[in-house]
């Protein structure tokens, strides 16, 4: 039991950070039918810069959670500032092209910022200053720490605050409009060209956020933390149904208590085998089932996948997608 606990908080807390990214895909899927491969790099440069304004501002003495805001202020209009170049200059000249162009110039774009961030960055991983002090708290034998419990209430805050956003004021019936019917919400006086450019600022503002919250809860950040985070995100969004917001949320939160879950349970397994790796007599035998030992750290993006796949079989809108023929 305590041990279901403990991977409930893990999952929640990843699941949690999943559904803030996959936001950022499902909000430009659902007005302009895109996927925007490069979201991925956009959370990983967010990481970078926090990382680099937080090792500065540690070194002065600052008050720990000043320099996490300063470091999230910093990489919040950084971000916005690539999604709107990449909206204005990549995508926009190809909106009426067919939809595999924008498709691999997203992948482009996506391995441009790899080698930017790889060359400012340099390829090694990086490591974030602890300068938060780590708090646990106890419940039902499980712990949770006082950044995890920052995390998942930032997280349902922006997700909260999105969802107030596109239901409540002008801008997000403008979003809404555009994402039914674009030809029509321009006939209405609606300029879509602002509207589609204000859906990636937002969407990088939340991937700026997640790539601070994925540095300071992990600790580490690399050139490459963008493209896994970033496809377990796009994996999210089509599970809980892909342009649909609540969706997003939805899908994030069940993809990380699936991958937490799972890998909680298989790690049983694997320390199984460790004890009998200590074993004098099947020392042989578990050097040639090695591979075993080094598979069960990966058991959590399989179980992930699985359940998108077998979600996708029975019902491939996602979780709370609406399918077209109820639409029509």
């Amino acid at each position: 039991m305590e041990t279901f606990l403990q991977q409930l908080i893990n999952g929640l807390t990843l699941g949690a950070v999943y559904a803030v990214v996959a936001l950022g895909y499902t909000m430009v899927y659902g007005i302009i039918q895109l996927i925007n491969f490069a979201h991925g790099e956009v959370v990983m440069i967010g990481a970078m810069v926090a990382f680099t304004v937080i090792t500065l501002l540690a070194a002065g003495g600052w008050p720990p959670l000043v320099v996490v805001l300063a470091g999230t202020a910093c990489a919040i209009p950084v971000c916005m500032g690539i999604g709107y170049a990449m909206e204005r200059f990549a995508y926009r000249p190809l909106r009426r092209a067919p939809r595999l162009a924008p498709l691999i110039t997203a992948i482009g774009v996506s391995i441009i910022l790899q080698h930017l961030a790889m060359l400012v960055w340099t390829r090694n991983v990086i490591a974030f200053p602890q300068i938060i002090r780590t708090e646990i708290y106890t419940l039902g034998g499980a712990t949770m720490t006082n950044v995890q419990v920052a995390i998942v209430g930032l997280c349902f805050a922006l997700m909260g605050g999105l969802a107030m956003l596109v239901y409540r004021t002008r801008l997000g019936t403008a979003m809404r409009a555009t994402a039914q019917n674009p030809q029509v919400a321009g006939l209405m006086g609606v300029n879509i060209d602002r509207v589609i450019a204000a859906t990636f600022l937002i969407g990088a503002a939340l991937g700026a956020v997640a790539g601070v919250m994925v540095g300071t809860y992990y600790g580490v950040a690399q050139y490459t933390m963008g493209s896994l985070l970033g496809m377990k995100a796009f994996a999210a969004a089509v599970l809980g149904g892909i342009g649909n917001i609540p969706g997003a949320m939805v899908g994030g939160i069940v993809l990380g208590l699936v991958e937490a879950l799972g890998a909680g349970y298989i790690g049983d397994l694997t320390d199984l085998c460790h004890v009998a790796w200590i074993s004098e007599a099947l020392t042989e035998h578990c050097a040639a089932e090695s591979h075993f030992v080094l598979f069960g750290s990966n058991y959590q993006d399989v179980f992930a996948f699985l359940v998108l796949i077998g979600v996708l079989v029975f019902r491939p809108s996602g979780l709370l997608g609406e399918r077209v023929g109820d639409r029509a």
